[in-house]
């Protein structure tokens, strides 16, 4: 099993999740601010409480996953950040093989740099870790917020894909064809 990671920033620390992070974890996927452009669904607690569990899961199998964004100045849990590989039923490309990242805060904890700051430690990790995997994300074209982190990360589009309807495939390298 992978260790799992702590990261720290200057104003963020990158932590495993843990069991007490649950309520404010359910808060943040029940936000129908947090989930518009990402399944546009907020979560149940049953569904939360999954997504939580599958974020260990990720870890064990694969090396590598999603950690929990704590504020340093208040201790305070704000959002999530990392990378996965959820075997999307993507059409006419994927991001299957790739290291997908994705991010969500809390509406308290956005425009605030959080997103890039956290995404900037967890990039250069993974660079450190999978040097031969490319790095990917799927951002919805309406999510003008999400594209311009992207954007100063270094992600450029690589196509376009349905996926629940229309998301941008982003990349950081060139994509192998699937």
């Amino acid at each position: 099993m992978a260790t799992i990671p702590i990261i720290e920033t200057e104003r963020l620390t990158l932590r495993p999740h843990t069991v007490e992070d649950f309520e404010d974890y359910q808060a943040l996927w029940s936000d129908e601010a947090v989930v518009r452009f990402i399944s546009g669904v907020p979560s149940t607690r049953e569904q939360a409480w999954a997504r939580l569990l599958r974020a260990a899961g990720m870890w064990h199998h694969l090396g590598f996953g999603f950690l929990a964004i704590e504020d340093k100045q208040s201790g305070r849990f704000v959002g999530e950040a990392g990378f996965l590989d959820v075997k999307r039923d993507m059409k006419p490309i994927t991001t299957e093989g790739t290291l997908e990242a994705g991010w969500a805060l809390l509406p308290g904890a956005q425009r605030r740099g959080y997103a890039t700051e956290a995404l900037q430690a967890l990039i250069t990790w993974a660079e450190e870790h999978f040097p031969s995997k490319p790095i990917t994300c799927i951002i919805d074209p309406d999510n003008a917020a999400s594209l311009r982190v992207a954007e100063k990360l270094g992600f450029r589009e690589a196509g376009r894909a349905d996926y629940h309807g229309e998301v941008i495939l982003l990349s950081r390298s060139e994509i192998p064809p699937a």
